[in-house]
C-alpha cells in the first residue's frame, strides 16, 4: 500500500509520551501514529456502522420499543422492596 504524508500539530506533552513510547518498543513515532490512527478508524467506523444498523432495525414499522416513562419508572424503584418488573 502506498503512504502519504500527514503534518499534524500536538501539544508538548503528547510528543513527549510519544517520544518515550517510540523510544520504549524501538518503533518510530511515525509508525506508533499510523496505527493509533487505523485503530481509532476502525473503532468509530465500527461504532457509526452499528448505530446506522440499529437505526434501520428502529425505523422499521415493526420496531418495538419499551416507553421511556416506563423504564425509567422501573429503574427507579431498583434495590428496593417495591421492585417492578421490566418493562415487555
Amino acid at each position: 500500500m502506498m503512504s502519504t504524508t500527514l503534518t499534524i500539530r500536538i501539544d508538548e506533552e503528547t510528543k513527549s509520551r510519544l517520544d518515550t513510547l517510540a523510544r520504549a518498543t524501538t518503533r518510530s513515532k511515525s509508525y506508533l501514529v499510523s496505527n493509533a490512527i487505523e485503530e481509532f478508524l476502525k473503532q468509530n467506523e465500527w461504532h457509526i456502522q452499528e448505530i446506522r444498523k440499529t437505526v434501520a432495525k428502529a425505523d422499521k414499522p415493526d420496531a418495538r420499543f419499551a416507553d421511556h416513562e416506563d423504564v425509567a419508572s422501573w429503574l427507579r424503584t431498583w434495590g428496593t422492596d417495591k421492585e417492578l418488573d421490566p418493562p415487555k
